[in-house]
């Protein structure tokens, strides 16, 4: 973060100092919510969660070198004290971003954003100091927490913005507004709390909506292959630039191929000029993904083989996101068990059927390890039973469907579908799914592990890699409100 004294950051929160000597001192270090994040010159942010009270941290992120601490009450040590710490610190997120001078970059959509967030950071790299999101820290803790890691040598700031409902993504804006806008898509993640995919549109929306009008620089950039998407373009007064596979796309890929590993091939088209691209990620839908990040970096300068030979050399930032990794014996285990919705459950059993297809030339099977796709509401019996088909229809060798209720709708649908014997078999937990998986892999074959997070099936993936010797495979991924 830019320096900032302690009086200054009080004065722009509307913060009460405690115990805090020499209100001159400056925060030079990061703005943390994590005590085993602090660093010296830090400002310790506390919040109160549902596991852990952060309050109860705040003295030994000071000995940890904290400079003072944000809270909501006094706790014994420097403090700057407001009545609503996680407001405090958006206001300190829009202070700090609007002193300086960075590209603000806004990502959303229903899929996909964690992944073309990285992309778009591997992209603007190569044109100046970056910064963005570790993981998906994309609501009203985490995007202010990753724009205050910005400072004065910072040239763009890729912030990834989530939301749960209307308003979500206005306030998200409003506290670093950006000057480009990218919309992916309008899908079925959260539609049981949206009710519908007009209100997820809407909500995504706000997006171009905050973005400065054309003449001031601001540019939507909309994914011309989502009618959702397509139909925001009078909702803002920036200019529009459409990606995607239509024709009337400024920034389009053409000649759209998936290599015998899976991974996608094509030539990208932009205004600058057009060149090959063969990503190093796996599955078809990261074309979209990569589109999205080569119309930003296009509004940006880059050439079109820059961007190309760019998209060819990134890879994954973010765990738990197709990640491949092969074992002695030539079992490769996909593990996307980050989240999932029907979308990008459909993207990834079309990469597992991809990347399969030589395993099963030389006798090797692929497994859909799946579980339950949370937040559907109405739509989730459908949607389950429709993946449940979709394994069948695609020829996954083997289902095992993971958990309760859900998995059960996952293990109907393929039966109905017409796996009548042992192609599907429904298992109560990940524990179980291990014990199977132990049991019946063989040389060759390709394990894909995915649902949502709350599920926790990345302890299939972890436990499979464990058994071949490969470390790391089961760490815990770190957050900013784990204290």
């Amino acid at each position: 973060m830019i320096s900032l004294s302690l009086a200054e950051i009080a004065s722009i929160v509307g913060g009460r100092q405690y115990d805090i000597p020499d209100d001159g001192r400056r925060v030079t270090g990061p703005v943390v919510a994590d005590s085993r994040a602090v660093r010296p010159g830090a400002l310790f942010v506390a919040f109160a969660g549902e596991r852990a009270d952060g309050h109860d941290f705040a003295s030994g992120a000071v000995e940890a070198g904290a400079v003072a601490v944000l809270a909501a009450r006094p706790v014994g040590v420097p403090a700057i004290v407001v009545d609503d710490v996680v407001a405090a610190l958006g206001a300190l997120a829009r202070a700090v971003v609007g002193r300086l001078g960075t590209t603000v970059v806004g990502l959303t959509g229903s899929a996909g954003k964690t992944s073309t967030k990285d992309l778009i950071a591997q992209l603007l790299q190569r044109k100046g100091p970056t910064v963005w999101p570790e993981g998906n820290l994309n609501n009203e803790i985490g995007l202010p927490l990753t724009a205050l890691r910005a400072d004065d040598t910072t040239r763009h700031l890729v912030l990834e913005m989530g939301a749960r409902g209307v308003g979500h993504i206005r306030y998200l804006a409003g506290l670093t507004p950006p000057s480009i806008g990218v919309v992916l898509n309008v899908g079925s993640a959260h539609i049981g709390e949206f009710g519908g995919r007009e209100q997820i549109a809407l909500a995504k929306g706000e997006l171009v909506e905050e973005l400065p009008a054309a003449e001031d620089g601001g540019v939507a950039v909309l994914n011309a292959d989502d009618p959702y998407v397509r139909a925001m373009a009078p909702r803002t007064k920036a200019r529009t630039l459409l990606f995607g596979e239509s024709e009337d796309a400024a920034v389009r890929a053409e000649n759209v191929r998936l290599t015998e590993l899976g991974q996608p091939a094509f030539t990208l088209h932009t205004p600058s000029g057009c060149s090959d691209v063969t990503m190093r990620l796996y599955g078809e839908h990261h074309v979209s993904n990569a589109l999205a990040a080569a119309a930003v970096a296009h509004e940006l300068g880059m050439p079109a083989d820059e961007i190309a030979t760019a998209l060819s050399e990134a890879g994954t930032l973010s765990r738990w996101r197709m990640e491949v990794t092969e074992r002695a014996d030539g079992v490769r285990v996909v593990n996307d068990a980050y989240n999932a919705n029907p979308e990008s459950m459909r993207a990834a059993l079309r990469a597992l059927v991809a990347m399969g297809a030589a395993a099963k030339a030389g006798g090797g099977r692929t497994w859909a390890v799946l579980g339950e796709m949370a937040e559907l509401g109405e739509e989730s019996l459908a949607e389950h039973d429709a993946v449940g088909r979709l394994v069948v229809r695609l020829n996954v060798s083997k289902l095992v469907a993971v958990g309760g209720r859900e998995a059960a709708w996952l293990d109907m649908g393929a039966k109905n579908e017409g796996s009548w014997g042992e192609e599907s078999v429904h298992v109560s937990d990940a524990r179980a799914a291990v014990d199977l998986l132990r049991s019946e892999l063989q040389p060759g074959d390709v394990v894909l592990v995915k649902a949502s997070r709350s599920v926790g099936l990345e302890r299939v993936a972890a436990a499979l890699l464990d058994d071949a010797g490969i470390e790391g495979a089961a760490g815990a991924e770190g957050g900013a409100a784990s204290r």
